[in-house]
């Protein structure tokens, strides 16, 4: 699916489903439909095959090296194969059927629900459950909620209505994003990192200036549906 920068394929299934009803001491077992989507991301792939290689190319400098860490042995003895001579000193063969089997399901990810069967807005919906954590996330670290660090109940008041108007920020931002298939080359972060470095400054008497704003940013203003921004 272009518009989701996904490849989809949608299946049902059924799943027993059990209850135990406390008030009249029933069990209701049934099948129930299930909704399975299993995606699969290009950019994911690339980056899990490449961390995955960085992963081994450390676990292999750690068997040569002698420096072995306990919490790596299991995977040591499921990567590779080495043995010590007496003139090379010690031979490493990665095991390469072990490491295809791990590679094979890298960019894969599956979305399972029993009313949505629709796989844009299964993905829609966890999209924005990620930026929920996300938008939480900021709130005890960026914007400071994790102690709130005021002693009037009016200054209390005040910070949080300034937190719920970010989330509204946020959430309008987000918005936009989906309509205009930002995601595709965006995360909102890297989105927010590429016009946080226009600067603005302003003299005495004189109307405030911008730094140059290159014509992706201006693009983004556009999708965003800020005037005034060239």
């Amino acid at each position: 699916r272009e518009d989701l920068g996904l490849y989809v394929m949608s299946f049902t299934d059924w799943w027993d489903y059990r209850e135990e009803q406390p008030r009249s001491g029933k069990t209701v077992t049934e099948k129930r439909r299930v909704y399975i989507h299993l995606c699969f991301n290009d950019q994911r792939c690339t980056d899990e095959r490449i961390s995955f290689a960085r992963h081994l190319s450390r676990l292999e400098e750690e068997l040569r090296s002698g420096k072995r860490n306990l919490a790596h042995e299991r995977e040591y003895d499921r990567y590779f194969e080495w043995h010590q001579t007496p003139k090379r000193g010690i031979v490493i063969q990665p095991k390469e059927d072990a490491i295809r089997e791990n590679q094979r399901n890298f960019g894969y990810f599956a979305l399972l629900s029993n009313s949505i069967k629709d796989p844009v807005e299964a993905v829609t919906v966890y999209r924005t459950r990620d930026v929920i954590e996300k938008a939480f996330e900021n709130l005890k670290s960026r914007l400071s909620m994790r102690r709130m660090s005021v002693s009037l109940e009016e200054n209390f008041e005040g910070k949080l209505f300034i937190q719920f108007v970010a989330l509204m920020y946020l959430s309008y931002i987000k918005r936009r994003m989906e309509i205009h298939g930002m995601f595709k080359g965006y995360t909102m972060q890297t989105m927010l990192d590429s016009l946080d470095i226009i600067e603005r400054w302003q003299q005495p008497g004189m109307a405030p200036r911008l730094s140059e704003v290159t014509e992706k940013q201006q693009a983004i203003y556009a999708a965003m549906e800020v005037e005034g921004i060239s």
